[in-house]
């Protein structure tokens, strides 16, 4: 299977696929990576191999599942690059922030309460809006700390990045909920 990528099977994410270790990822190069192992562990491939060949196959599968799960959206792909640089994210315990973004984050989360309390949908966009701007502000200082190799404010752009993450995910929430 060494032609399925440049390692084994628990190999670097981007090794499996045989693609360059960056942020910026060719994503029709990355879907076409993917396809090129998946097409060679096929389970229809190993039919007739041995229990040891098919096992070996499967883990293959599975890790360049994972790899191109982490590496097809820009979020999973940087906490992978920044942890396997060896900095913890720490996302349960370090959720240190700039005050003016804490501000900013509270001030969001009271107007998307207010939003559902209101059932008031056109507030909701508004609130998206400018969680918007601050993503485009935010995206490519993370592509220039990652590949600046400065792991440590990476790192922090990351964490601002998953706070409007969360943000966006408590709005489809709450506009879930205005359609029941």
């Amino acid at each position: 299977m060494s032609e399925a990528g440049s390692s084994g099977p628990g190999a670097d994410h981007f090794a499996l696929l045989g693609l360059p270790r960056a942020f910026d990822v060719d994503l029709h190069a990355l879907d076409e990576a993917y396809r090129a192992v998946q097409a060679q562990v096929h389970p229809d491939r190993f039919a007739d191999k041995s229990d040891a060949e098919r096992r070996v196959a499967m883990q293959w599968a599975t890790s360049a599942n994972e790899a191109y799960r982490v590496l097809k959206k820009p979020l999973p792909r940087a906490k992978y690059l920044i942890e396997s640089a060896g900095v913890g994210l720490g996302e349960q315990d370090n959720t240190a922030m700039p005050t003016d973004f804490l501000i900013q984050q509270m001030e969001w989360r009271e107007h998307v309460a207010e939003a559902r309390a209101h059932r008031d949908d056109k507030g909701l966009r508004r609130i998206e809006h400018a969680i918007r701007g601050a993503e485009v502000e935010l995206w490519p200082l993370l592509a220039e700390r990652i590949t600046a190799a400065d792991w440590s404010h990476a790192a922090d752009v990351w964490r601002r990045l998953r706070f409007l993450e969360k943000l966006h995910d408590d709005i489809e929430d709450v506009r879930s909920a205005l359609i029941d």
